[in-house]
């Protein structure tokens, strides 16, 4: 039997979470050195994974499949495709830097709420939230990634209220209250949809009789399962919010900027960088591959809910006074143009909305970090109390500008290649939506400039004069992911040649085609 590469990529993280976790309360120093060396542990195995995949091969490489609860039809399947062994990888790539930007987020400290945070149960809860993310990427059993969807919300939920921001302008007591807030409305927001897609998991296998992706999928291409059209519609429907809520997607967006706000910047990279994506992947893997056309029939639907997502992210970006938040806003945003990417039904589409999940994960840890450490520095997140920063750090300032320019897809830097693969899918289609689309390119490079301008520019304010600039574990997490940016801004072919085997087969499971430009007749 060959080695269990998967299993071996999401156990790492989990039996790093268990060993972090029982370190002796006194050894926060080795805790935290215990679980960076299993995250680059499981990045060594996800690299190796990356490696072995074969892109013009079968379309599931490196599977397993073991008989887990065999009397209901449930197995332990795990596969990746071309889409899933790359997001495997983003996250195995983004929890080191996560550990190391939050070395110090949960050491003790005497406030009036809390007189200590358990150091240890803080890495603990990040590997484990890097393990079930990794399995979810991989799982081909829909009631394996069921359970996996819906155990992530708990380790998340205490990060976010349990080891939440310290800076809060309404003291610490107030910051309390916000934070077991913004936990509480994550929690249920997810488990709300998770309950949704739980009868249509049931739905499903009343209809297949088997919770493999691979077999119900196959059985759907060769017509031995013939769902009607009703039955097909209310079950993708049932997979669809809870997706849409994971990822986000207007109108059940609301729970992001509170948990981004109250969480630690780590954490919020944590949640928005590598969670969410578990949404907008779930949406190519089960959505369009188990109901194809109950999808093109909701595609009018969701393409404008993703064009008000997108719009509407970034105008409230621009009005915001938190910084983190601002950040929020903006990945709401860009989730809308993901989701626009997927359900344009293109290849150009599918592609650029896959590396947008890759290059939105790289360039928003980036500006989530950079911004993570301004906000320790000052003790406040809001933008008001900033000015001048790049006199007094201009080391801090020139990654916050690179981090902030990637976010709005600067030429260049890789977010870029991404977004104009999803406007180009989108508009060779549906030209509108695409038009109006791009006036979330606009708005996003008034909220990131305005931003870099309010904070980092004009007069030194008072109470950053003597702010310090970025030191060596700090300059040591952001530089590579600067690098990446630039790397894969100007050469994004490693990636595409991964992805785009995948959307091809996802193409073919919804019958779709590109269109064909129109050309005029010459005279």
């Amino acid at each position: 039997m060959s080695f269990p590469l998967l299993t071996a990529t999401a156990a790492v993280p989990a039996i790093g979470a268990i060993v972090t976790a029982a370190v002796p309360a006194a050894r926060r120093t080795a805790a935290k050195w215990i679980a960076l060396a299993f995250s680059l542990a499981t990045l060594v195995l996800a690299a190796i994974a990356l490696a072995r995949f074969e892109p013009g091969g079968d379309r599931y490489q490196l599977t397993e499949s073991h008989a887990w609860i065999p009397d209901f039809g449930v197995t332990y399947e795990l596969g990746v495709d071309g889409i899933g062994v790359s997001l495997m990888a983003l996250t195995a790539l983004l929890i080191p830097f996560v550990i190391a930007a939050g070395w110090h987020d949960a050491d003790p400290v005497e406030t009036k709420s809390s007189r200590w945070r358990p150091t240890q149960g803080f890495f603990a809860l990040i590997l484990m939230v890097e393990a079930m993310v990794i399995l979810s990427f991989e799982a081909t059993d829909v009631f394996l990634f069921y359970i996996l969807f819906e155990a992530m919300l708990i380790p998340v939920y205490f990060l976010i209220g349990g080891f939440g921001d310290r800076a809060h302008a309404g003291g610490d007591e107030a910051g309390a209250t916000q934070r077991s807030y913004a936990a509480v409305k994550f929690l249920l927001y997810n488990l709300a949809g998770g309950l949704i897609m739980l009868a249509a998991v049931i739905g499903l296998f009343v209809q297949a009789g088997t919770f493999s992706l691979t077999e119900i999928a196959a059985a759907r291409a060769d017509g031995t399962l013939d769902m009607s059209t009703g039955m097909e519609r209310w079950l993708f429907l049932g997979f669809f919010v809870a997706f849409a809520i994971k990822a986000p997607l207007w109108p059940v967006h609301t729970w992001l900027p509170n948990a981004m706000g109250e969480a630690t910047a780590p954490v919020a990279v944590l949640i928005t960088a590598v969670v969410d994506k578990v949404g907008t992947f779930a949406m190519l893997r089960f959505c369009l591959q188990l109901f194809p056309e109950a999808s093109k029939w909701a595609t009018p639907v969701v393409l404008v809910l993703a064009l008000i997502s997108i719009v509407y992210g970034a105008l409230l970006a621009v009005g915001q006074r938190d910084i983190k938040r601002l950040i929020a806003y903006a990945s709401i945003s860009h989730f809308g143009f993901i989701i626009m990417g997927i359900f344009a039904m293109t290849s150009q589409g599918q592609s650029g909305a896959t590396l947008y999940m890759i290059n939105h994960g790289i360039s928003t840890a980036a500006l989530l970090l950079v911004a993570g450490f301004l906000i320790s520095r000052r003790g406040s997140r809001l933008i008001s109390d900033y000015g001048g920063v790049q006199k007094v750090a201009p080391v801090l300032a020139g990654t916050f500008l690179i981090g902030g320019l990637a976010t709005l897809s600067l030429p260049g830097l890789a977010p870029f290649v991404s977004e104009f693969l999803v406007l180009v899918g989108t508009f060779s289609r549906y030209p509108v939506i695409g038009i109006i689309a791009t006036i979330g390119i606009v708005l996003a490079a008034l909220y990131v400039l305005v931003l870099y301008q309010r904070t980092m520019t004009g007069p030194v304010n008072e109470s950053v004069r003597h702010m310090p600039d970025l030191k060596l574990r700090e300059l040591a997490v952001v530089t590579p992911l600067i690098a990446l940016l630039l790397f894969l801004g100007v050469y994004p072919k490693p990636l595409t040649d991964i992805v785009n085997p995948a959307v091809e087969h996802t193409m073919s499971d919804v019958q779709k085609s590109d269109p064909k430009p129109e050309v005029e007749a010459a005279p």
